[in-house]
């Protein structure tokens, strides 16, 4: 087995949670070509998860600070 470590700073939680997203395509990807990859997080579930929604599935059971915030910033002239 080989084992990598990843220690990550600066880094925003809509970052991690794309990391984190793009890490697990990654190992699903690389499955049918034998490695088996293993992914350790905080609240790693929730995030694939959130990551794997469809558009106006119900998210009520999803942890709510994995969710991107929506901000809506008006514009004066």
């Amino acid at each position: 087995m080989k084992e990598v470590s990843l220690k990550i700073s600066n880094i925003s939680s809509k970052q991690w949670t794309s990391l984190l997203i793009e890490l697990n395509l990654v190992k699903s990807s690389w499955k049918r070509f034998g490695p088996e990859i293993k992914i350790k997080a905080t609240n790693f579930d929730k995030i694939i998860k959130w990551g794997r929604k469809k558009h106006g599935e119900d998210i009520s059971d999803i942890n709510p600070t994995v969710q991107r915030h929506n901000r809506k910033t008006s514009l004066t002239f």
